[in-house]
């Protein structure tokens, strides 16, 4: 899985959201710092090419849809995240969002709860 600009995620997130969605429709979702329309479809091509994302030809338009699932997309994220930043301890990533009062001991808890009992947390 190549990496992702933050644009490129930006629109992965509109598709996984959309299911399925034409240019125009990408772009009515964007609300901050809209591209120009081609240079959003240039971005999409590119996840196409990445292969994140196909379609469907209707004529001389372009209906894409994500073929990666976000799923997936979270857990390479994650792992890269993790290893690159908290040296592969998802003990240092959790103590790192306690320090910085970002979770909660009840959250600790719970995510204790859901290890202890993995199959009632589901």
């Amino acid at each position: 899985m190549l990496k992702l600009t933050n644009k490129e995620e930006e629109i992965m997130h509109i598709l996984w959201k959309l299911k399925k969605a034409f240019v125009k429709e990408v772009m009515a979702e964007i609300t901050e710092d809209q591209p120009h329309y081609n240079t959003l479809s240039t971005i999409v091509r590119n996840l196409e090419e990445k292969g994140y994302v196909s379609h469907n030809a209707f004529g001389n338009s372009h209906q894409y849809y994500p073929i990666v699932s976000l799923e997936d997309y979270r857990k390479k994220f994650m792992t890269n995240a993790i290893d690159n930043y908290f040296n592969s301890s998802y003990k240092n990533m959790v103590s790192f969002f306690a320090k910085e009062e970002k979770i909660t001991a009840k959250e600790l808890r719970e995510i204790l709860e859901m290890i202890e009992n993995p199959k009632e947390a589901k």
